[in-house]
């Protein structure tokens, strides 16, 4: 039994009980029972059908509050287990790529100057990698501190980060206004967008992406386009691609459509606020 049933029964029984008890009252047992005895009848009435029937709704009731607190329990650590998984993805398995991308770079010096350059570089990537676990460690204990920088300001240093550290040609034609955005929009579109780079630079072997953001009637429309070697399945389903599907889980999370796409020789992701038909 659900636990509106069960709240709608505790209500209803008493009063459907008192009802036939009047109705019986008035129109048979009046010439036998006083009314004073009637109204302790009334009470004893109510009174039986509280230990029997509304004592054991009562003890449903409570069976199922305790079944409803135990989900909501089991939800609340499965949020922040994602809360933690996407933490960990979003700076330190980032970071730990990044590193070693650096590292590669180190392999292939040409000479002595430009390895002490590299080893410059590396260690400077450690010491970011290390400011952000922090960050992290932070992020999980207590609410993030919002940044001085403006969003869009952090947007494109995270692309020319992307562009220095990946020498792939970053193509920008962003047009999206912040202004509309709000708090928790900004942090998940950076997300949305920044994976969609990683992705670009872990497995598209592309030498060129194309980012575009415009603001539309009800919403936005983000592009990230790339010349890769694209995919042949659907790389939603791909084991151990975690960053897509939270990708698409933080897009499906805000109301937005994300999708991703191969167009001849490009691969393309949208993501989308608001309708498709409206500019």
């Amino acid at each position: 039994m659900s636990y509106k049933w069960i709240k709608r029964l505790i209500l209803w029984i008493p009063t459907i009980t008192i009802g036939l008890w009047e109705y019986a009252r008035h129109t048979v047992l009046l010439p036998y029972i006083s009314m004073n005895l009637g109204n302790v009848l009334a009470a004893v009435i109510i009174f039986i059908i509280t230990i029997t029937i509304l004592r054991h709704l009562f003890a449903r009731l409570e069976d199922v509050q305790e079944k409803l607190n135990e989900e909501r329990s089991l939800k609340a650590a499965l949020q922040e287990r994602e809360k933690l998984a996407q933490e960990l993805h979003d700076g330190i398995s980032q970071s730990l790529f990044m590193l070693s991308v650096k590292l590669d770079q180190l392999e292939m010096a040409k000479d002595e100057e430009d390895r002490i350059e590299k080893v410059d570089k590396l260690r400077e990537k450690v010491r970011y990698v290390y400011d952000d676990v922090r960050q992290a460690i932070s992020n999980l204990r207590t609410d993030p501190e919002p940044s001085d920088m403006p969003w869009s300001q952090s947007l494109l240093m995270m692309m020319e980060e992307f562009k220095h550290d990946s020498g792939i040609e970053l193509h920008l034609d962003w047009q999206l206004s912040e202004d509309p955005l709000t708090a928790k929009e900004k942090i998940e579109l950076f997300a949305c967008l920044r994976e969609a780079l990683v992705n670009v630079q872990k497995h598209a072997q592309a030498s060129d992406v194309w980012i575009t953001g415009v603001s539309t009637a009800d919403g936005f429309h983000c592009v990230v386009k790339d010349n890769g070697r694209g995919f042949t399945s659907d790389p939603f389903q791909v084991k151990g691609r975690f960053g897509l599907q939270m990708m698409k889980d933080r897009a499906a999370s805000m109301g937005w459509v994300l999708d991703l796409t191969r167009e001849e020789k490009y691969t393309i992701v949208n993501i989308r606020k608001g309708r498709k038909d409206v500019i």
